[in-house]
């Protein structure tokens, strides 16, 4: 859905985008996770490109319409979504929206999907394929709730019950994901294999397999994510390119085209249009 920030309030009335969003008051239970209710007003519909970034989101459908999820492979209309850390290109369309969006960390989704990132293959997912019967019990207890703050309640209730089952990220892993983090990707890989006392390959191995990419494609997602949000905030391309770390101007439109499928420039205008 739309980009939005913790603390806005249980509630905004978005008059210009048509767009109701509610917050869980105080937050969301969880270290790593954030949420928002969701709901098109105004009928405008939804028509979004689904971009890369450092977040696993989980969308689930409250108001009787599928959202029809556009890929390589298809089309495919889906009640609850799952987008992965780096999807392919995708596009999310729907009518008359009304939802709830969970976005994880890698930290929290690793325990929270019960299955490997690695298994979501880069992909838009249906949560149904991931949590079964699980999916479809909550996916009508939120429809049933008649408040955003009951959902939301209702959906960190169910987060935490996953939680206490959930198994533990290897240290390492973790430490090495928040390091990539608070340099915002620009470190070497050799470095971080350092930083944990691994060698370089089972780094690869282990990393790749509870954060669902490589060390080297995640560190590029987190650098892609900061240089994203510069474009969308009307910075030019060039001081971009200076200011998240990247070598040149064409080293950042390789990254662009690489991740997000279209130029620089393209970005910062497909991202401002569905803002």
């Amino acid at each position: 859905m739309r980009r939005h920030e913790e603390g806005a309030g249980p509630r905004d009335r978005d008059a210009e985008s048509g767009w109701e969003v509610a917050h869980p008051v105080g937050g969301a239970s969880l270290d790593g996770v954030r949420m928002a209710g969701f709901r098109d007003r105004i009928a405008a519909g939804l028509d979004l490109q689904v971009l890369p970034q450092p977040t696993v989101v989980v969308v689930i459908e409250l108001g009787g319409n599928p959202v029809t999820v556009e890929s390589a492979t298809g089309r495919r209309p889906m009640r609850s979504l799952v987008a992965s850390l780096s999807p392919g290109p995708a596009r999310v369309r729907g009518e008359r929206i009304e939802c709830v969006e969970v976005c994880l960390s890698p930290r929290a989704a690793y325990g929270l999907l019960g299955v490997s990132p690695r298994e979501l293959d880069g992909s838009v997912t249906a949560l149904e394929d991931l949590w079964g019967r699980h999916e479809r019990r909550l996916r009508e207890q939120l429809t049933d709730a008649t408040s955003w703050h009951e959902r939301l309640a209702l959906m960190d209730e169910f987060l935490k019950r996953r939680a206490a089952g959930a198994p533990p990220m290897s240290p390492e892993v973790a430490a090495v994901w928040d390091t990539i983090v608070a340099r915002r990707g620009r470190i070497r890989v050799d470095d971080l294999a350092a930083s944990c006392g691994w060698s370089r390959k089972r780094l690869w191995s282990r990393f790749s397999a509870q954060i669902g990419l490589t060390p080297k494609r995640a560190a590029m997602l987190v650098r892609f994510d900061h240089a994203a949000r510069a474009l969308r905030a009307g910075q030019s391309p060039s001081a971009v390119a200076l200011a998240c770390g990247y070598a040149d101007q064409p080293h950042l439109h390789r990254d662009v085209l690489a991740l997000a499928g279209c130029t620089p420039g393209a970005l910062a205008d497909r991202a401002t249009s569905t803002d």
